[in-house]
């Protein structure tokens, strides 16, 4: 049963493009530590992100919440958080954009600091790190370790922001003397997390992982796409705003489409074998 959930999450996850990474680089040097990105969130044993933006307060992909709900608890470096609420954009469409959700914590987040959301629209050319526990491999093969026989290893890459458009972001994976030298993209198992920027000691969220297009997953030249932080930040305030009113304007309390490959047969089954537990510790 575990290898038969293990290829669904890598089938679902395939929306989004641990890291893959340069073929000419020693794979060690994109190892990565909690302590990289503190804010970092984890839905299910085999991965998918969000990002802490406040407290009580994780925005991930929108496709990444298929077993989060009130009963659901989500990971961060300091432990597990108890979900309260989720809101999922109402314009959402799969594989094409509005790919953003938030979830609300019971309790807020102690002893972590929220990464800031960019409200900028001058993302273009700007470095960024992404960093996530799903499959891995590298530009030339693609990816070749799912996210489950990945094991929670954490790693983190650095890509450019090549175009933005309304909400959108995306990204190239670039080789040889074109790349940066920790040039990477997402894996499956990465879905809704960062792609962001550090500064002294602020982290600045700029997107949050949704799909791919073009190319093989994790291969030289594909595209990632990433939903555009900016764009959603008025979003984003008036959800956490908390007014009963605005929220049901904004947003659905669960996903109205599930992700490929899931149905409402099989969900109960796999979000028991992947969701997170107390006793998980």
């Amino acid at each position: 049963m575990r290898i038969i959930l293990g290829f669904i999450l890598v089938f679902l996850t395939q929306s989004v493009s641990a890291i893959v990474v340069r073929h000419d680089v020693n794979g060690e040097k994109y190892l990565a530590s909690p302590d990289d990105f503190e804010p970092l969130a984890t839905f299910y044993v085999d991965g998918a992100h969000g990002t802490l933006i406040k407290p009580k307060w994780i925005v991930t992909a929108a496709h990444a919440t298929f077993c989060v709900n009130s009963d659901s608890y989500i990971a961060l470096n300091n432990g597990l958080h108890k979900v309260e609420r989720i809101f999922v954009h109402k314009h959402y469409k799969p594989g094409k954009s509005h790919d953003i959700a938030l979830v609300k914590l019971v309790n807020p987040v102690k002893e972590i600091e929220p990464a800031t959301i960019y409200e900028y629209s001058d993302e273009v050319g700007k470095s960024t790190w992404f960093i996530g526990v799903g499959g891995t491999g590298n530009g030339l093969t693609g990816q070749t370790i799912d996210n489950y026989e990945n094991a929670g290893v954490l790693r983190k890459a650095e890509n450019k922001v090549i175009f933005t458009n309304g909400p959108l972001l995306k990204f190239k994976f670039d080789r040889d003397n074109s790349a940066l030298p920790l040039e990477g993209v997402s894996g499956g198992g990465d879905s809704g997390g960062p792609a962001y920027i550090k500064t002294s000691n602020t982290n600045y969220l700029l997107g949050i992982s949704s799909r791919v297009e073009g190319g093989g997953i994790g291969k030289y030249g594909v595209t990632e796409v990433y939903s555009r932080v900016s764009f959603f930040k008025s979003w984003i305030e008036g959800i956490m705003n908390e007014d009963e009113v605005t929220q049901l304007q904004l947003a659905l309390p669960k996903l109205n489409e599930l992700p490929t490959g899931l149905t409402e047969e099989i969900l109960p089954e796999i979000c028991a074998d992947i969701g997170l537990t107390p006793n998980a510790l």
